[in-house]
């Protein structure tokens, strides 16, 4: 493999993964279409390298997030728990229903949750935080705060109806399990507008969740050889530094302009699952 290939998979990975890493989501929404389209690799060592670019960027983003306490962790463990249920469900399923009507189903999910975003304008911003009045966020003490640099001061959030979001998240592994893609782009939507998290926060738990994920599905690619160390490791270098980036990147953009990127990528993934749904193939991947 030549260096000038190499490089230009360090440079996609920079810009996915700050792109990816800002969102909370995995690169793979990127690196994938990217790689089988321009860069001709087989659909499967490119969401292998995928792979190991969203546990690389949920690795380099994490730090910053939780140094600058945007990262839930506590809520993180509860909803991964649900998440890797419904992946493991999702498994179990495959095959049992036909793709066609599974694409559909997320294409009018993701269509849905741009329009509760996009509605949803303004973060539920709190002076106090006073005793949490479900039982749920009191018993695991979910409730916390952040730093918003916009306003200039810390940000109280309370985690509302965590019955809801588990069982969202369990619907999001599901999903990502039958249409092997990543869940990241359904986690953010359901802590966004079901748990009404800031979004900043629901951006940055999101990464934190997403290389665990990975992590499993990643193990099942190397046994099967389709991680290519000459591909997989320029993404993963770059997708370091992307995260890293695109760490920086959330801590300075306003909570309302984050949601409206959000929900573009939402629409245009949406229009992605049109056009698989009526045989137009464009590549996915873990999202």
């Amino acid at each position: 493999m030549d260096t000038a290939f190499m490089l230009w998979l360090f440079a996609v990975s920079v810009a996915a993964s700050a792109f990816g890493g800002m969102l909370g989501m995995a690169s793979g929404i990127f690196i994938v279409p990217i790689l089988t389209m321009f860069g001709r690799v087989d659909i499967h060592t490119a969401i292998g390298a995928s792979l190991i670019s969203v546990i690389a960027c949920s690795c380099g983003g994490a730090s910053p997030f939780l140094r600058n306490g945007l990262t839930n962790v506590r809520l993180a463990i509860v909803l991964e728990t649900a998440t890797t249920i419904g992946a493991l469900t999702g498994v179990m399923l495959l095959g049992i229903v036909p793709g066609r009507y599974l694409y559909f189903l997320f294409t009018a999910i993701l269509f849905l949750s741009a329009r509760q975003m996009l509605a949803r304008r303004r973060d539920l911003v709190l002076a106090s935080v006073p005793a949490a009045t479900e039982d749920w966020t009191a018993a695991l003490q979910l409730d916390s705060s952040y730093p918003d640099r916009e306003l200039g001061r810390d940000v109280s959030y309370r985690v509302h109806r965590v019955p809801l979001g588990m069982m969202l998240m369990y619907g999001a592994g599901l999903i990502s399990a039958l249409l092997g893609i990543g869940s990241g782009v359904l986690k953010i939507p359901a802590m966004d507008t079901a748990m009404r998290l800031p979004i900043k926060v629901s951006s940055a738990t999101s990464n934190f969740m997403i290389g665990v994920t990975a992590a499993a599905s990643a193990g099942a690619y190397f046994m099967h050889g389709y991680i290519i160390t000459e591909i997989a490791g320029p993404v993963a270098f770059g997708s370091v530094v992307g995260a890293i980036v695109g760490a920086r990147m959330l801590l300075i953009v306003s909570n309302e302009r984050l949601r409206l990127l959000f929900v573009i990528i939402l629409v245009a993934l949406g229009i992605q699952m049109l056009l698989i749904v009526f045989g137009v193939h464009a590549g996915t991947g873990p999202l």
